[in-house]
């Protein structure tokens, strides 16, 4: 539990928690996952243009470092499979041969085959970005530490819509709450935490 001196200072931190410690037995390598980046879901997103432009700097740069990018796209009643809404947006390009995992849950991990793409690779930790904070993100997040990854959020990269007319926080205080939380996030022989999108060096990771 942290006090307030904590808080304060966990609001000014984005660390990278360092190298991999996953529980995961032969998992060496890292993943870049982005989440239901669509049109249908960041429409109205905060800084939303913003969020897109770090993603996908942060996508090339895992590209170049030969690190593995994987997408997540959510399909529902919201978001019938092949509508517009459904489509990822159009700055944002999966390459053929990157990973494309569909879902029907907040949580990537279920009844998907994204453990298995994670598995195939030798991926113990991976770096998460996209959307919605408040739900597939967070989701995620706990999907994957749960399941023995190392998980780190990307503090710039993910964001919501603004749901304050029914009783959430504003989008910038979900995305700055989401990052205090999972930088001082813990379990037994794994990592958790953030880091700003630009101190990411894919290459160290190798």
């Amino acid at each position: 539990m942290l006090g307030p001196r904590g808080l304060e200072w966990a609001g000014r931190q984005a660390q990278d928690p360092g190298g991999i410690v996953t529980t995961l037995v032969n998992r060496p390598n890292t993943a870049l996952v982005v989440v239901d980046m669509q049109l249908g879901v960041v429409a109205g997103a905060y800084r939303r243009d913003d969020v897109v432009a770090t993603i996908a700097a942060v996508v090339q740069r895992a590209r170049d470092a030969g690190v593995d990018v994987i997408w997540v796209q959510h399909g529902g009643e919201e978001l019938p499979r092949g509508s517009d809404a459904w489509q990822y947006v159009p700055e944002l390009v999966r390459r053929d041969a990157e990973p494309l995992v569909p879902k029907e849950y907040s949580d990537a991990f279920e009844a998907t085959d994204l453990e298995s793409v994670l598995a195939d690779r030798g991926i113990g930790r991976f770096f998460l970005a996209g959307a919605q904070t408040d739900e597939c993100i967070r989701s995620t997040l706990h999907g994957g530490i749960t399941r023995g990854y190392d998980v780190t959020l990307v503090a710039d990269a993910h964001t919501t819509e603004d749901l304050s007319e029914y009783g959430a926080p504003p989008p910038e205080l979900v995305v700055a709450h989401t990052n205090l939380y999972w930088q001082n996030h813990k379990a037994p022989g794994r990592t958790a935490g953030t880091v700003n999108a630009a101190d990411i060096d894919f290459a160290s990771l190798l």
